[in-house]
């Protein structure tokens, strides 16, 4: 793995590294900390084939991004990748599932997908976020990809309405290009959750998404096994602010 550490992980007495899974183990140590999150913490309802693992059908075709605490050898941050090569060898990505991605068909072979991204709760910091975003940004400089799409998701716990408002404060100002919209397969009703004077806080992963230049690219989607209300987000890397990519990649390369 790359060998990386922030100065405030340092100040914890914490070193981390940043780097793609190279074996089934690896493999498996993020599988064990997605079930963590998004069972364990989080309820959503996996029918996993093994037990205290997140593994679904696309975890074969993916690159597994890992932040590791190197002093006790825990996988304390994951972020999944699927290639547009492998994409097209399993016959379609993950988000086709929630959307409706037609008006993207051109972006195909230069565009990777990102999921399963979750992070231990004791490791929620900016430290771990910077590592996984400058792993991602040298996977795409790497192997020459220009755009980035992913679901990012938000609790139903309220029933919907902070997502609603989630999604009428980020498509203010970041909705992309009707040629790049896409349509969720199950709606959410925003006309029936729709309050005004709502103003539910952007999550970290969304907010870190819209600050370095990705779109929103329609209305989100509801999926009932995780009880989340996902956003479909693309990320052209043209767009990707300089001063961002810098610090990215100052990140994986200290």
């Amino acid at each position: 793995m790359l060998q990386t550490a922030s100065s405030s992980e340092s100040q914890a007495g914490r070193k981390l590294s940043v780097g793609l899974a190279s074996s089934a183990g690896q493999v498996r140590e993020a599988q064990r900390l997605r079930y963590r999150v998004f069972v364990e913490e989080m309820g959503a309802r996996l029918n996993t084939p093994e037990a205290g693992l997140d593994v679904d059908i696309f975890d074969a075709w993916c690159d597994h991004l890992l932040v590791r605490d190197e002093i006790s050898n825990e996988v304390v941050g994951t972020y999944r990748i699927l290639p547009p090569h492998q994409a097209k060898r399993i016959g379609s990505l993950y988000s086709e599932s929630e959307f409706d991605l037609t008006r993207l068909a051109n972006l195909r072979q230069r565009m990777v997908e990102v999921g399963r991204s979750c992070v231990h709760p004791d490791y929620r910091n900016g430290g771990t976020i910077t590592l996984l975003w400058a792993g991602l940004a040298e996977y795409m400089l790497k192997n020459g990809y220009d755009y980035l799409i992913g679901c990012a998701s938000i609790s139903m716990a309220d029933g919907g309405h902070a997502a609603a408002s989630i999604y009428r404060q980020a498509s203010a100002r970041h909705l992309g290009p009707i040629e790049w919209r896409v349509f969720p397969r199950c709606p959410l009703p925003l006309a029936a959750l729709e309050q005004q004077d709502l103003e539910a806080a952007l999550p970290p992963l969304i907010k870190g998404y819209l600050r370095v230049g990705a779109y929103v690219c329609g209305e989100p989607a509801w999926d009932p096994d995780f009880n989340t209300a996902d956003l479909l987000l693309l990320l052209p890397l043209a767009r990707m602010n300089p001063r961002y990519m810098k610090h990215f990649i100052g990140a994986v390369a200290a």
